[in-house]
């Protein structure tokens, strides 16, 4: 299992555009392959920093999930909406495995 981490620079006036763009994200990374733990928005401190956190089973899973994701239509109507709306200004991605238990087991 490894945890994707998108980390977001967005602009600060337009935290409502991402929430937005989060909440669509709910039904379609779930459908598409992911187990989505959740979207995380600036509440105090740094206004522009956000993020996005899934598991996946690999790199391989990783991929196949991406390509999902792309070709669903509320994957593809989210994407157009970031594009279009721009509130996204950085997007960088990092992969992590869980060493500390087995993340698969609930606490």
């Amino acid at each position: 299992m490894i945890t994707c981490i998108i980390r977001y620079e967005i602009d600060p006036f337009a935290r409502e555009q991402f929430a937005t763009y989060a909440r669509a994200w709910g039904e379609a990374i779930p459908r598409c392959g992911a187990d989505l733990v959740g979207y995380f928005a600036p509440h105090e401190g740094s206004a522009t920093t956000a993020y996005g956190i899934y598991h996946v089973e690999s790199l391989a899973a990783y991929e196949a999930y991406r390509a999902r994701l792309a070709a669903d239509p509320a994957g593809k109507a989210n994407y157009d909406f970031a594009r279009r709306e721009r509130f996204i200004l950085k997007e960088d991605r990092l992969f992590l495995t869980c060493v500390s238990h087995d993340p698969k087991v609930k606490p």
